[in-house]
């Protein structure tokens, strides 16, 4: 039986699998960009144009614990500012248009903070943006819908719901503040 686009891109992250560094990134990073270029008849990925699911596991590794799953975006989706814990996240896009915006925390001397917006990248089909642990970011469907895979190299419900790692923000008075978990 032949080898899906999907179960080669998997294949070959679990190949070069290790502790985060430069390498791994890249590694991932470019077996993300091919499993984007998979063609549309490929059974998995057209069921997923069919189905438009607004979150599906595609893939959970038994062994390191990194998920990839696919997300459906709708035009003007809007995710507030987070991170991702202790966690990486790689975003690639397969159809659609996503603005992604990256924020700095900056703390003040009487404990209050600020998020600062430091820039914002529209990531377009065959593309893919990183994330690192600690990385505030947001994110907006601008153009869709929009299919696009989230690859963490943890189980980022675990990180959120039982560890309470991530962290979000809320827009009050025209600043962003921490949402309390």
């Amino acid at each position: 039986m032949a080898s899906s686009t999907l179960d080669t891109s998997i294949g070959r992250i679990r190949s070069v699998w290790g502790p985060l560094d430069s390498a791994l990134v890249a590694a991932c990073q470019q077996h993300l960009q091919d499993l984007l270029r998979a063609p549309l008849t490929e059974e998995w990925l057209a069921a997923l144009h069919e189905q438009a699911p607004a979150n599906k596991e595609l893939y959970r590794d038994p062994e390191h614990g990194f998920v990839l799953l696919a997300h459906t975006e709708h035009p003007g989706l809007y995710r507030p500012p987070h991170d991702h814990g202790r966690g990486w996240v790689i975003y690639a896009v397969q159809q659609g248009e996503i603005e992604m915006g990256t924020y700095a925390r900056i703390d003040a001397a009487d404990g209050e903070f600020s998020l600062v917006k430091r820039n914002t990248t529209l990531v377009r089909p065959g593309q893919v943006q990183v994330y690192l642990p600690g990385d505030i970011h947001d994110t907006r469907c601008v153009s869709g819908p929009a299919l696009l895979f989230r690859f963490t190299e943890r189980d980022l419900k675990k990180e959120d719901k039982v560890e309470h790692r991530l962290n979000r923000y809320v827009e009050r008075d025209g600043s962003w503040k921490a949402l309390a978990s």
